[in-house]
C-alpha cells in the first residue's frame, strides 16, 4: 500500500472548512498539476499552502475509508483493496512534496511544521490501520480467495494488505490499541527530532583556518572551496571546512596538519553526541524501548524480528550469520592495511600509533605509492555534468532510455535540473530531477525518492516523477564540480534507485517502483556501481573537463588495480555499523542505557580495532534512528550478494547486452513488490544467487 500520512479525525473536523476555495491556501494541491508531465509547480507553492492541504488532504482520505466501510455490497477486491490502494492521493500529492523539501531543501518553517504534523499523521495512519471494520473487510477477502480469480499481483496486494494491517496491530485489543497509538505518536516525534538535531549538529559546525600554513598538502580545489565557504560565512580571507563529506573528507585525505585532522574527524565523529541541545543519545534510549515494547505487543520477541519477517533475510539468525561470515575475511584484511599504514608511518618517522582520523591520509600516501593513483589526478576526468551523461549513455545502451533536459519547467532550487526520460520507442516513460551539491538546507548523504509513483489508473498509465539528491563537491570560482571515485560511484548507485523508480510497470501504486523489501531494494542501485568504472564504459563519459580528452588507458589500469585497495577498511566499518544496528534490534527487554557504553561493547565483542570506527556511530545513525532503516542496515551487504551474481550475468553475455538487460528490467526493474523478490530473481538469473561473487569482488579469495 502507498505511504498513509495522518491526523486525528477530531482535529481534522476542526479544521476542514474553507479549504476548498480556489485561490485559498492550499488550494494548489487539490487537483492534478496543471504543468508538464504533471510537474510539482514549485514557483507556485508556498508555505502556507502545505498545511491546509495537508489537512484538506487527511480529511479526504477518511472520507474515501468511511466511503469503504460504508459500503452496504459484500467487500470484493475492487471496492475494497483497490479503493484502499487508490486512496488519499491528495494527501500523497502534499506529503511528497512537503517531505521532499524537508530533507533536500529545509528550514526553520518547514522543521516546525513538521514536527507539528508529526503525531497528526500518526494519528491518521493509525485510524485507518486500527479501524476494524475496514480490517474486517480485508479479512474476508484474505481468508477465503476462491472463486476471485487474482492474478499474481492482485494476490500480492491482498496478502501486502492484509499483513500491514495484522503489523499495524488490527487484531489487538482495544486497551493494547491505546497503547500502541501513543507509541507511534511517540516514534513519530522522536526519529523527526533525532534527524533535526543532526542536521543542527553538522550545519552547526566550522572549522575556521586563518594561517595559510595549516592548509598545507591541501590540493587547490580543496583550498579553493573551503576559501568561498568562509566568503559565503562573512569571514572573507579565510578557509572553512565543516561536516559535510565533500568538506571533511578530502581534509581527512590529504592535510598534514595531524592536529587538525583529528579536530574535525572528532568533530564529525561526535555529532550528537555533545551533551548540548542537540543531544541524539536520550532519543536512541526511548526509540529502542519503545520499539521493543510494540515489537512485543504484536507478538514478536524483538523489533528485529518484527522488521525481518518481512525482509528476503526473514529473521535476525540469517542477518548476523551473514555480517559474521564477511567480518571473517574483512577484520583480518583490515589488521593487514593497519599494519601497512603503521609501517609507513614509522618509515616517516613518525613517533605515534596510527588513530582513526589518519586513516584516510596514510591510506591516500599509500594508494599512490603502490598504484600510482592520485585522485587529484583522476578528478579532472569526473566532471559531474560528464558523470551524469555516462549514467544517461548506460541507461541507453542497457534500456534503450533517452533523457531530453527540460527548460523553464519548476523545481525546488536553482541547482536542481529535470529531464523528460523517454522510452526505446519514444514514448515518455518518467521524469527525472537531479539535485547534487550540499547546501544548509540539504540532509548529509545521497538517496533516491518521487513525487508521484507509477501506476495504472482508470486504464491510464500514470508516469513516475522521480529525483535523485546528493552531497557531491560543489564548483568553485576556479573549476566546475569534479568528483572523487566515492562520488562517482554513488551517483551511479543512486541512479539504479532511479531506474526501479522510472521503469515501474505494475498496476497498483502499494506495489510501484520501489516499494520493495529494503535487502531487495539495494540491488538495482548496486548493480548498477558495477558499470562506474568498467573500462568500456569509462571510455565513454570520463574526459578531462579542459581539454576532452578521454580518460587513458593508463589511468583506467590504475583504477582498476586499485579497485580492491582498502577494502578491509571499507567492509569492516560497514559491517560494525551494521551489527551494532542489529544489536540494538534484538534487544528483548527495555532499560535505561548508556549509549556510549552500548556502542562500545557491541564493538569489542566483535573485536573491532581502534584504528577503525563503524561508518556510522550510534547518534548520527540516521538510517535507523530516522530514515526507516531500523535492523536492516545489513540489507546493502545482502543486496550485494544479488547484485554481484547479477552482474556475472553481464560479465558473461557482455556488459551491454541488450537481451539481459532486457530480461533484469522484465523481471526485476519494471516489477516493483508485484510478486516475491526470490522469485523474481530467480526469473531473472535462473537460480538463487551465489555469494561466491560478493568476495570476489571485494578481494577476499581470488
Amino acid at each position: 500500500m502507498r505511504k498513509i500520512f495522518i491526523i486525528s479525525l477530531v482535529f481534522m473536523t476542526l479544521f476542514a472548512c474553507n479549504n476548498t476555495k480556489a485561490g485559498e491556501a492550499g488550494a494548489i494541491f487539490y487537483t492534478g498539476y496543471d504543468t508538464p508531465f504533471g510537474m510539482p509547480p514549485f514557483d507556485r507553492i508556498s508555505f502556507a499552502d502545505y498545511k491546509p492541504a495537508f489537512l484538506k488532504g487527511i480529511e479526504e482520505q477518511a472520507a474515501e475509508i468511511e466511503a469503504i466501510v460504508s459500503n452496504p455490497e459484500a467487500p470484493t477486491f475492487e471496492n475494497t483493496v483497490v479503493a484502499l490502494d487508490n486512496s488519499g492521493q491528495l494527501l500523497n500529492r502534499v506529503s511528497s512534496v512537503f517531505y521532499g523539501l524537508k530533507s533536500a531543501d529545509t528550514n526553520d518553517s518547514i522543521q516546525a511544521l513538521a514536527e507539528e504534523l508529526s503525531p497528526l499523521l500518526s494519528e491518521h495512519s493509525d485510524n485507518i490501520y486500527l479501524n476494524d471494520r475496514l480490517f474486517n473487510r480485508i479479512k474476508t477477502l484474505y481468508d477465503d480467495t476462491t472463486g476471485m480469480q487474482l492474478n499474481t499481483e492482485q494476490y500480492r496486494l491482498l496478502d501486502t494488505n492484509y499483513k500491514h494491517f495484522v503489523r499495524s496491530g488490527s487484531m489487538l485489543t482495544e486497551t493494547e490499541k491505546a497503547r500502541l497509538r501513543e507509541i507511534n505518536k511517540e516514534l513519530s516525534g522522536l526519529t523527526l527530532r533525532f534527524g533535526t538535531n543532526l542536521l543542527n549538529e553538522t550545519n552547526g559546525y566550522q572549522m575556521v583556518i586563518d594561517k595559510e600554513e595549516d592548509l598545507a598538502g591541501l590540493p587547490e580545489g580543496v583550498i579553493s572551496a573551503a576559501a568561498e565557504a568562509a566568503k559565503a560565512a562573512g569571514q572573507e580571507g579565510k578557509w572553512i571546512f565543516g561536516l559535510q563529506k565533500p568538506s571533511w573528507l578530502p581534509f581527512l585525505q590529504y592535510s598534514e596538519k595531524r592536529g587538525l585532522r583529528e579536530k574535525l574527524y572528532k568533530a564529525m565523529y561526535m555529532r550528537g553526541d555533545n551533551d548540548n541541545e542537540n543531544d541524539n543519545k536520550k532519543i536512541i534510549n526511548d526509540i529502542v524501548n519503545l520499539r521493543i515494547e510494540k515489537a512485543q505487543m504484536l507478538g514478536y520477541k524483538t523489533h528485529a524480528d518484527f522488521i525481518l519477517e518481512e525482509s528476503m533475510a526473514k529473521n535476525p539468525e540469517n542477518v548476523y550469520k551473514l555480517l559474521n561470515d564477511v567480518w571473517k575475511y574483512a577484520l583480518p584484511q583490515a589488521k593487514k592495511e593497519a599494519a601497512e599504514l603503521q609501517k609507513l608511518i614509522d618509515t616517516e618517522g613518525g613517533d605515534f600509533k596510527l588513530a582513526s582520523w589518519d586513516w584516510w591520509y596514510y591510506t591516500e600516501k599509500l594508494r599512490q605509492q603502490k598504484y600510482s593513483l592520485n585522485e587529484e589526478e583522476i578528478k579532472p576526468y569526473f566532471k559531474m555534468e560528464n558523470v551524469r551523461k555516462g549514467v544517461f549513455e548506460v541507461a541507453n545502451r542497457l534500456y534503450g532510455l533517452n533523457f531530453r533536459k527540460l527548460e523553464n519547467v519548476p523545481v525546488y532550487h536553482p541547482e536542481v535540473e529535470a529531464y523528460e526520460v523517454l522510452d526505446a520507442d519514444g514514448a515518455h516513460l518518467a521524469v527525472f530531477y537531479s539535485d547534487y551539491f550540499p547546501r544548509a538546507g540539504k540532509n548529509a548523504g545521497a538517496w533516491m525518492s518521487s513525487f508521484r509513483d507509477q501506476q495504472i489508473l482508470n486504464g491510464e498509465n500514470i508516469r513516475p516523477l522521480i529525483y535523485n539528491v546528493g552531497n557531491f563537491t560543489r564548483p568553485t570560482g576556479a573549476e566546475p564540480s569534479l568528483l572523487n571515485l566515492d562520488e562517482v560511484e554513488t551517483l551511479f548507485h543512486e541512479f539504479g534507485h532511479a531506474l526501479h523508480g522510472m521503469l515501474s510497470n505494475v498496476t497498483y501504486v502499494g506495489l510501484s517502483g520501489t516499494s520493495v523489501s529494503r535487502d531487495f531494494v539495494e540491488l538495482p542501485s548496486q548493480v548498477l556501481e558495477h558499470w562506474a568504472f568498467h573500462p568500456e564504459v569509462l571510455k565513454l563519459y570520463a574526459k578531462h573537463y579542459q581539454t576532452g580528452e578521454v580518460i587513458p588507458d593508463e589511468l583506467i589500469a590504475k583504477i582498476d588495480a586499485a579497485s580492491k585497495f582498502n577494502m578491509g577498511f571499507t567492509t569492516t566499518e560497514f559491517v560494525a555499523a551494521a551489527l551494532l544496528d542489529m544489536d540494538y534490534h534484538t534487544q528483548d527487554a527495555t532499560k535505561t542505557f548508556d549509549v556510549r557504553e552500548f556502542e562500545k561493547k557491541s564493538m569489542e565483542k566483535i573485536g573491532l580495532i581502534n584504528e577503525i570506527i563503524p561508518r556510522y556511530r550510534s547518534t548520527y545513525f540516521s538510517h535507523i534512528f530516522s530514515g526507516g532503516y531500523s535492523a536492516g542496515y545489513y540489507a546493502y551487504l545482502w543486496a550485494e550478494v544479488l547484485d554481484a551474481d547479477a552482474f556475472q550475468a553481464f560479465v558473461e553475455n557482455g556488459v551491454f547486452d541488450r537481451a539481459t538487460a532486457t530480461k533484469f528490467r522484465d523481471n526485476i526493474l519494471s516489477k516493483g513488490n508485484s510478486d516475491d523478490p526470490m522469485e523474481l530473481y530467480k526469473r531473472f538469473r535462473g537460480t538463487e544467487p551465489n555469494p561466491v561473487y560478493l568476495l570476489k569482488n571485494r578481494g577476499f579469495i581470488e
